[in-house]
């Protein structure tokens, strides 16, 4: 059973970074994608980052030149480094997987993923 697991959520003033973690498990093939999503209250759910396992990957561009996705393939982490954050960053963030499935390539598209973490609290402050 595949587990995701985010960490690294936190409160900051504009301008600020954070890096959040998710710990992924339950893997059994190495053909998946992860990516990060997050939800503002009232609105939907939005790609954020993904990263394929060929190394493909996409950025909202609400995010470009802002933040950046990796993973430790050693550790089984998904990174997502958030620099320059803006107020309208304040979100819930998810960590996701598609997996055993099929999935468009670096997809951003909630309706590809199957697995997903709990969420960790994003709040950027003006």
């Amino acid at each position: 059973q595949v587990q995701l697991v985010e960490s690294g959520g936190g409160s900051v003033q504009a301008g600020g970074s954070l890096r959040l973690s998710c710990a992924a498990s339950g893997f059994h093939y190495s053909s998946y994608c992860m990516a990060w999503f997050r939800q503002a209250p009232g609105k939907a759910r939005e790609g954020v980052a993904a990263l394929d396992s060929d190394g493909t990957i996409s950025y909202a561009d609400s995010v470009k030149g802002r933040f950046t996705i990796s993973k430790d393939k050693v550790k089984n982490l998904l990174y997502l480094q958030m620099d320059s954050l803006k107020p309208e960053d304040t979100a819930m963030y998810y960590c996701a997987a598609a997996y055993g499935g099929s999935w468009s390539p670096a997809s951003l598209m909630l309706a590809d993923y199957n697995y997903w973490g709990q969420g960790t609290q994003v709040t950027v402050s003006s």
